[in-house]
């Protein structure tokens, strides 16, 4: 029971960072499932491909892809919920759409091979990281939209981008370091959203009290 506590921190955790941006948590990963380190393996199961050289160099590939088009079509790298023309979140910017899908994608396949790695069941961990990969893009997207609108100067907002890809890194890796600090992440990004939802609703009552 103890070890499955902690491996659920990490698979948790894990699928909270690829929700934030999935490359560089599903490389890092990847990369200590392959060494051995940290306790982070996905060497039992059918997830072994999590640490195998051409899912690696795959994911690798779609990062600098997603870098390219983003920079070269002027796209978004997460959804607006506030963007004109969305509807229940969902923007219309293609990149930043795939993006959240690959996000939640991700986000499951590191929890499920997680437990799967350790005997557990990994059905869950399909179920648990699609969760918390929506939710650390429900809480972060916002905010990354309002800086890039708030940013004028192109090359600024397209450096928000990186920023995202520092967090969801150092959050993996803290994580990884510490395998029950994926509750306290998940549980930040939780208390980001309901007081991100609280601003909203008090806005939005202000505007009802000036309409009358």
């Amino acid at each position: 029971m103890h070890g499955t506590f902690f491996y659920i921190g990490l698979g948790v955790g894990l699928a909270a960072a690829c929700g934030v941006r999935p490359f560089l948590p599903v490389l890092l990963a990847g990369a200590l499932g392959s060494a051995g380190a940290l306790g982070v393996t996905f060497a039992h199961g059918r997830f072994t491909f999590l640490q195998s050289g051409w899912w690696l160099l795959a994911v690798t590939v779609a990062f600098v892809l997603a870098y390219a088009l983003q920079l070269r079509l002027g796209l978004a790298p997460t959804l607006d919920p506030g963007a004109p023309g969305t509807q229940a979140g969902r923007a219309s910017d293609p990149l930043a759409a795939a993006l959240s899908g690959v996000a939640c994608g991700t986000g499951a396949l590191l929890f499920a091979g997680t437990l799967a790695a350790h005997r557990d069941a990994w059905w869950p961990g399909l179920l648990g990281g699609l969760a918390a990969a929506a939710l650390a893009q429900r809480a972060v997207a916002p905010v990354v939209a309002r800086a890039r609108t708030r940013l004028t100067d192109r090359e600024a907002r397209e450096a928000v981008t990186v920023y995202l890809d520092a967090v969801a890194l150092l959050l993996a890796a803290l994580v990884a370091l510490l395998h029950p600090l994926g509750y306290v992440v998940v549980g930040l990004f939780a208390w980001l959203l309901l007081r991100a939802r609280a601003r909203a609703g008090a806005k939005y009552a202000g505007l009802r009290i000036l309409r009358r």
